[in-house]
């Protein structure tokens, strides 16, 4: 009644203040009602979903009622239970996965168990067994990972009969479509998908101020110049070919006297029959990008961080800078994951899960060294030592070297060659050729004079065609540490090559827009 008299002779402003805590005081009592209701209401649902993940007829409401309890309040959870909860789904889900997207929703859940495990507190008693839980589920996460990349696409394409270009050109398509077209292709045999590295090459060109370049590596294991010219010219539009194209390979490339097995398997392949009939390559475009199943991660609930995502419209090369961490490497050159193969046995209990050892699960060696990162880059650790190479594999001379075989710098291969320098010609894109090092114990005498005689074969080309011919056979390039075998680098090579590039003040780099 006394507020009421003194809001009666305080005028206008007064009746103002008035309002506006009369409406402060009903939004803070709306705000409690909603933030409390869910998690008391919905608190047994809860309970029951973690019991049974599994349960067909209420999985999709016991997700969407936990993430709107989740995101609605800020309960105190325990981050071990919560770990388990995933991994026990996870490894449910496995039994019966055969689907890329399964296996996929398996690998999403190793990751939700990984990253509860890992937020059990230092000083948490639990801590110790937590970190070796950690080290168990990424094996896991890691296997999961694999069978979903092994698992084919769905494609409306035909192979070309070259499970590599296969891959390869999923892979571009795919980057073109996330990242943008490459300022910098690179092509060539599996000399150039293992001998040049573009996170390498970008770095070095950002460090001499050419910032921002896209460069993805689109070598094809056994592509010879008529390979390549059929990739650049047949199965590319002109809209996907990049800025410049950097072309690495050697002898074999150009060697018109061998059998030209893998363009002879791609001109009778499905996939060549319907891209002559004029349907081109290109994926799915079905499925929705916006995922419907929310994830929660573990997050203090003192304070809660404002993330400041990149919006759209930025530029995507992100994707390859601030996200690209440097590759994973093992301690010793044989050593190898164990990525660990569920048994398609009874459901796995929780005792099982957490307290037993993985003596009973079979375990598959695979190396890491084997995979083709996101830039068509496949890198391999291993070092070629001579001495312990040719204990498992015989010597075999330059003589009687199938990639030396009638040694013949025309024919069908010097076609090709012109074929695709016309090409890039017409359509301004800058062409390097690069003659990768080779070793010397693979430079025999017979090897050696083929080599010289390529050397000043591609050097005339070059000046005759107007391309760019860089050779790289220099003596420092040649050691055995940058070497997997005899002719191909490793990971180690493939940055000194990539580096050595950047150098040569010749090559006329793209900039990025």
């Amino acid at each position: 009644m006394n507020l009421f008299r003194r809001l009666k002779f305080s005028g206008f402003w007064g009746w103002i203040v008035a309002a506006f805590l009369l409406v402060v005081t009903v939004f803070n009592f709306q705000q409690k009602q909603v933030n409390s209701t869910p998690s008391r209401s919905l608190s047994n649902t809860q309970n029951q979903a973690i019991v049974n993940p599994e349960n067909p007829s209420n999985s999709a409401q016991n997700s969407q009622i936990e993430t709107i309890a989740k995101s609605n309040s800020c309960t105190q959870q325990s981050p071990f239970d919560e770990s388990v909860r995933f991994a026990l789904r996870g490894s449910n889900l496995a039994q019966t996965a055969k689907t890329k997207q399964q296996w996929d929703e398996v690998a999403r859940n190793w990751v939700q168990a990984v990253a509860w495990m890992q937020a059990v507190p230092p000083n948490s008693p639990k801590r110790a067994f937590a970190e070796k839980k950690v080290v168990e589920y990424m094996r896991n996460l890691a296997y999961s990972q694999q069978q979903a990349a092994k698992t084919q696409m769905t494609s409306q394409f035909p192979s070309f009969d070259s499970e590599f270009l296969d891959q390869q050109l999923q892979l571009y398509l795919s980057y073109l479509s996330t990242v943008g077209k490459p300022d910098i292709l690179i092509v060539g045999s599996s000399r150039a998908v293992q001998g040049i590295d573009p996170r390498e090459m970008k770095v070095a060109l950002a460090a001499k101020g050419y910032q921002g370049l896209k460069i993805f590596n689109f070598g094809v294991n056994g592509a010879t110049a008529q390979v390549v010219n059929y990739i650049l010219r047949e199965v590319l539009t002109p809209d996907q070919l990049p800025k410049m194209i950097v072309w690495a390979d050697g002898v074999r490339a150009l060697n018109s006297g061998r059998i030209d097995r893998t363009y002879q398997s791609i001109m009778a392949s499905e996939g060549h029959k319907r891209l002559a009939s004029g349907v081109r390559p290109k994926l799915a475009q079905n499925q929705s990008e916006q995922t419907k199943i929310c994830y929660q991660m573990p997050k203090s609930c003192m304070a809660q961080p404002k993330w400041n995502f990149p919006k759209a419209s930025q530029e995507n090369q992100q994707l390859e800078t601030e996200i690209a961490v440097e590759p994973l490497e093992l301690e010793s050159e044989s050593e190898t994951f164990d990525f660990v193969q569920f048994e398609q046995s009874e459901t796995p209990q929780l005792n099982n899960l957490l307290y037993r050892s993985s003596e009973p699960i079979t375990a598959t060696p695979v190396s890491l060294g084997t995979t083709i990162d996101a830039n068509g880059f496949l890198p391999q650790s291993n070092r070629f030592n001579p001495n312990t190479y040719y204990q498992q594999r015989p010597y075999v001379s330059g003589q009687y070297d199938g990639d030396y075989r009638a040694f013949n710098l025309g024919g069908e291969q010097a076609r090709a060659l012109s074929f695709l320098v016309g090409f890039v010609k017409t359509r301004n894109i800058p062409l390097v050729f690069v003659n990768l090092p080779l070793t010397d114990d693979y430079l025999d005498s017979f090897r050696w004079w083929a080599e010289q005689q390529f050397r000043n074969h591609m050097q005339r080309l070059s000046k005759e065609y107007g391309f760019l011919f860089i050779d790289l056979s220099e003596q420092a390039l040649t050691r055995y540490e940058y070497f997997v075998d005899p002719s191909h680098l490793n990971r180690y090579g493939a940055r000194v090559v990539a580096q050595k590039l950047v150098g040569q003040s010749a090559i006329p780099w793209p900039r990025a827009k």
